[in-house]
């Protein structure tokens, strides 16, 4: 019947206002009718005089079967839609409610920052850009804003390096499984845990004590003096890189091995032939065919130094001119409870992942079809 009312001519306005009103009902009729289900659910099992487990048991059929229920409905529903319709409100079903629960929990967060970044210390107060003004000329501040930028240029350049040499190495390895796995091991670790892990690494006792620091030890046992590697600026933040680029190169020699392993060998061979050796052929066959997948990893680790917190925090807590942007605001929010200033921290790091999202999403959508 919707083909008999509305131009057949694609991009047609009505067409398109009707597709995107009706796109955006069906991602909201799961949510809607979930929540009210569920809560009249909750309702009933509440006021019941049934055991815990009975009860337990009857709220994850209802939840979990109720659900499943509504989807199977509507989508039946659907399909009785001719199939130029199917084909366009069908994907909202499933992927309609994910995106309209994680823009809930998105979108509502972020404007709620980006009002309080322009309030006081306790939000009872309206102050314009002062929060903003103090981000961009506080001294500890501008040596966040460096050491980010810092992060951003050795964490992500070296973690490519290193994976793209694992990932090409191991390629040629006859223990090739064996070797990609002891390297992508310690993504397996927490960022927390990892800091703990090098915090051993580095740790620092004075000369003539027992070193139980990995590297003090090997500099004791070559007659040279114990380091406090922590407080040595400004290479302190180089070395905190150093476990980031330790978690990561896995990741990108995962990534950038799967992407290898699709250059064709007869244009390898070919090259072979022709007499080209094997640094010619890596940067000027298998470096270009693979920059999509080298595009992917780089703006991912990109995104992940843009706002890295975890290893800083738990090796050394901002100090010894290690501070990153989200040291900072998790210390503005949480330590001196200056919620302004705090959330325009948030603001700043958000306006700076967008543009490497965006430019990643591009390049994503260019290489898949939707």
């Amino acid at each position: 019947m919707g083909d008999l009312f509305l131009p057949d001519k694609p991009g047609g306005v009505l067409q398109r206002i009707v597709t995107a009103f009706g796109r955006i009902i069906i991602s909201l009729i799961i949510p809607v009718i979930a929540f009210v289900v569920l809560w009249l659910g909750f309702i009933f099992l509440r006021g019941s005089n049934a055991s815990q487990i009975v009860v337990t048991l009857v709220a994850i059929v209802w939840g979990v079967g109720g659900v499943a229920a509504l989807y199977i409905v509507t989508n039946y529903i659907l399909q009785t839609l001719p199939i130029k319709w199917r084909k366009r409100f069908v994907p909202f079903l499933f992927v309609g409610p994910a995106i309209i629960i994680l823009s809930y929990y998105l979108l509502i967060p972020t404007v709620r920052s980006f009002y309080m970044s322009f309030m006081g210390k306790f939000s009872d107060d309206f102050v314009g850009l002062a929060n903003y003004k103090y981000i961009f000329t506080d001294r500890t501040m501008r040596i966040a804003f460096v050491n980010n930028l810092v992060w951003m240029v050795l964490g992500t350049s070296l973690s490519l390096i290193f994976g793209m040499i694992f990932a090409l190495l191991s390629e040629r390895s006859k223990i090739e499984k064996l070797a990609k796995s002891l390297i992508f091991l310690p993504m397996a670790i927490s960022f927390v845990g990892a800091g703990v892990i090098w915090k051993f690494i580095y740790a620092f006792r004075p000369a003539g004590q027992a070193q139980i620091g990995l590297l003090n030890a090997i500099v004791a046992a070559l007659g040279g003096d114990p380091v406090n590697w922590i407080v040595l600026r400004p290479w302190n933040t180089i070395f905190l890189i150093i476990i980031l680029v330790w978690l990561q190169s896995g990741y990108a020699m995962v990534i950038l091995s799967s992407a290898i392993k699709g250059v064709p060998v007869t244009l390898l061979e070919a090259a072979r032939i022709d007499g080209a050796g094997e640094f010619r052929i890596i940067f000027q066959i298998i470096i270009p065919y693979i920059k999509g997948a080298i595009i992917t990893v780089g703006t991912t680790i990109l995104i992940l130094t843009l706002k890295i917190f975890d290893i800083v925090f738990a090796m050394t807590n901002g100090l010894f001119g290690t501070e990153v942007l989200a040291s900072q605001q998790y210390k503005q929010m949480f330590k001196f409870l200056h919620y302004g200033r705090g959330s325009a921290i948030a603001i700043v790091i958000l306006i700076a992942v967008i543009p490497v999202m965006w430019y990643n999403l591009k390049q994503f959508g260019n290489r898949e079809v939707f």
